[in-house]
Protein backbone atom coordinates (compact mmCIF):
# COMPACT_ATOMS: atom_id res chain seq x y z
CA UNK A 1 0.00 0.00 0.00
CA UNK A 2 1.17 3.36 -0.78
CA UNK A 3 -0.40 5.96 1.79
CA UNK A 4 0.47 9.74 1.97
CA UNK A 5 3.02 8.46 4.81
CA UNK A 6 4.74 5.85 3.62
CA UNK A 7 4.66 7.71 0.10
CA UNK A 8 6.82 10.94 1.68
CA UNK A 9 9.39 8.76 3.07
CA UNK A 10 9.95 6.49 0.12
CA UNK A 11 9.82 9.50 -2.49
CA UNK A 12 12.96 10.65 -0.50
CA UNK A 13 14.37 7.53 -0.42
CA UNK A 14 14.53 6.19 -4.22
CA UNK A 15 13.02 7.56 -7.64
CA UNK A 16 13.83 3.92 -9.49
CA UNK A 17 9.95 3.16 -9.42
CA UNK A 18 9.48 6.36 -11.36
CA UNK A 19 11.45 5.37 -14.02
CA UNK A 20 11.04 2.11 -14.15
CA UNK A 21 7.36 1.22 -14.36
CA UNK A 22 5.94 0.79 -17.64
CA UNK A 23 2.65 1.33 -15.97
CA UNK A 24 0.56 3.72 -14.90
CA UNK A 25 1.42 6.17 -11.54
CA UNK A 26 -2.43 7.07 -10.21
CA UNK A 27 -3.22 8.97 -7.19
CA UNK A 28 -6.63 7.97 -5.72
CA UNK A 29 -8.24 10.81 -3.57
CA UNK A 30 -11.23 9.69 -1.63
CA UNK A 31 -12.57 10.28 1.56
CA UNK A 32 -13.71 6.63 2.24
CA UNK A 33 -11.14 4.09 3.54
CA UNK A 34 -12.91 1.00 1.71
CA UNK A 35 -13.18 2.65 -1.67
CA UNK A 36 -9.31 3.64 -1.51
CA UNK A 37 -8.47 0.09 -0.52
CA UNK A 38 -10.76 -1.81 -3.66
CA UNK A 39 -9.10 0.39 -6.05
CA UNK A 40 -5.43 -0.10 -4.73
CA UNK A 41 -5.70 -3.44 -4.50
CA UNK A 42 -7.72 -4.29 -7.90
CA UNK A 43 -5.28 -1.29 -9.86
CA UNK A 44 -1.89 -2.93 -7.60
CA UNK A 45 -2.72 -6.27 -9.50
CA UNK A 46 -2.32 -5.13 -12.56
CA UNK A 47 0.73 -3.16 -11.95
CA UNK A 48 0.14 -0.20 -11.66
CA UNK A 49 1.49 1.81 -8.61
CA UNK A 50 -1.27 3.94 -6.37
CA UNK A 51 -0.69 6.66 -4.08
CA UNK A 52 -3.66 7.37 -1.77
CA UNK A 53 -5.18 10.56 -0.33
CA UNK A 54 -7.75 10.81 2.42
CA UNK A 55 -9.32 14.05 1.44
CA UNK A 56 -8.48 16.67 -1.55
CA UNK A 57 -6.04 18.87 0.69
CA UNK A 58 -3.84 15.85 1.34
CA UNK A 59 -4.39 14.79 -2.85
CA UNK A 60 -3.35 18.39 -4.06
CA UNK A 61 -0.32 18.47 -1.32
CA UNK A 62 0.73 15.00 -2.36
CA UNK A 63 0.02 15.55 -6.06
CA UNK A 64 3.87 17.45 -7.16
CA UNK A 65 5.84 14.64 -5.76
CA UNK A 66 3.51 11.61 -7.05
CA UNK A 67 4.16 11.85 -11.14
CA UNK A 68 0.99 10.62 -11.24
CA UNK A 69 -0.40 9.64 -14.78
CA UNK A 70 -4.05 9.72 -13.55
CA UNK A 71 -6.24 11.25 -10.69
CA UNK A 72 -9.23 9.42 -9.48
CA UNK A 73 -11.02 11.73 -7.12
CA UNK A 74 -14.11 11.42 -5.56
CA UNK A 75 -16.56 14.64 -5.60
CA UNK A 76 -18.02 15.05 -2.29
CA UNK A 77 -14.97 14.87 0.87
CA UNK A 78 -14.20 17.18 3.44
CA UNK A 79 -11.43 20.07 3.58
CA UNK A 80 -11.23 20.01 0.09
CA UNK A 81 -13.71 18.64 -2.44
CA UNK A 82 -12.98 16.95 -5.77
CA UNK A 83 -14.41 20.57 -7.42
CA UNK A 84 -11.30 22.70 -5.98
CA UNK A 85 -8.99 19.41 -6.63
CA UNK A 86 -9.94 19.46 -10.16
CA UNK A 87 -9.71 23.44 -10.71
CA UNK A 88 -6.47 22.96 -9.57
CA UNK A 89 -4.95 20.74 -11.20
CA UNK A 90 -6.04 22.32 -14.34
CA UNK A 91 -4.45 25.37 -13.47
CA UNK A 92 -1.34 23.79 -12.61
CA UNK A 93 -1.07 20.96 -14.72
CA UNK A 94 -2.75 20.61 -17.03
CA UNK A 95 -2.11 17.56 -19.25
CA UNK A 96 -2.99 15.42 -16.17
CA UNK A 97 -5.79 12.98 -16.90
CA UNK A 98 -8.67 13.27 -14.39
CA UNK A 99 -11.40 10.78 -13.38
CA UNK A 100 -14.24 11.80 -10.62
CA UNK A 101 -16.25 9.41 -9.32
CA UNK A 102 -19.07 9.81 -6.82
CA UNK A 103 -21.96 8.89 -5.10
CA UNK A 104 -24.52 11.31 -5.77
CA UNK A 105 -25.20 15.16 -4.83
CA UNK A 106 -28.18 16.73 -3.00
CA UNK A 107 -31.52 16.83 -4.28
CA UNK A 108 -32.22 19.90 -6.52
CA UNK A 109 -28.75 20.13 -7.00
CA UNK A 110 -26.67 19.99 -10.34
CA UNK A 111 -25.22 16.37 -9.69
CA UNK A 112 -21.23 16.72 -8.80
CA UNK A 113 -20.25 14.47 -12.00
CA UNK A 114 -21.72 17.08 -14.27
CA UNK A 115 -19.65 19.72 -12.60
CA UNK A 116 -16.94 17.90 -12.70
CA UNK A 117 -16.72 17.21 -16.44
CA UNK A 118 -17.28 20.62 -17.42
CA UNK A 119 -13.96 21.71 -14.91
CA UNK A 120 -11.90 19.35 -17.17
CA UNK A 121 -12.80 15.35 -16.01
CA UNK A 122 -11.73 13.45 -18.93
CA UNK A 123 -14.27 11.03 -17.39
CA UNK A 124 -16.84 9.93 -14.91
CA UNK A 125 -18.14 7.28 -12.88
CA UNK A 126 -21.45 6.75 -10.81
CA UNK A 127 -20.60 5.08 -7.43
CA UNK A 128 -20.98 2.34 -7.34
CA UNK A 129 -19.35 1.46 -10.29
CA UNK A 130 -17.59 -2.11 -11.31
CA UNK A 131 -14.21 -3.46 -11.64
CA UNK A 132 -14.61 -3.79 -15.34
CA UNK A 133 -16.01 -0.23 -15.56
CA UNK A 134 -13.44 1.10 -13.62
CA UNK A 135 -10.68 -0.60 -15.70
CA UNK A 136 -12.50 0.08 -19.42
CA UNK A 137 -12.19 3.81 -18.35
CA UNK A 138 -8.60 4.13 -16.93
CA UNK A 139 -8.26 1.94 -20.60
CA UNK A 140 -9.65 4.72 -22.91
CA UNK A 141 -7.63 7.43 -20.07
CA UNK A 142 -4.52 6.07 -20.85
CA UNK A 143 -4.44 3.69 -23.12
CA UNK A 144 -0.44 3.40 -24.01
CA UNK A 145 -0.19 2.92 -20.12
CA UNK A 146 -2.30 0.19 -19.44
CA UNK A 147 -2.54 -3.27 -20.87
CA UNK A 148 -5.41 -4.96 -18.37
CA UNK A 149 -7.80 -7.25 -18.64
CA UNK A 150 -11.32 -5.76 -18.88
CA UNK A 151 -13.52 -9.31 -18.85
CA UNK A 152 -12.63 -11.97 -16.46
Amino acid sequence: MVSAANFRQAKSSSNEALTHSPMARILVIDDDESVRTIVRLLLSRYGHTVIEACDGQEGLELFPDTAADLVITDMMMPRKCGHEVIRALREKQPPVQIIAISGGGRPGEKHPLDTARLLGAVRVLAKPFTREMLLATINEVLPDRTAVAVAG
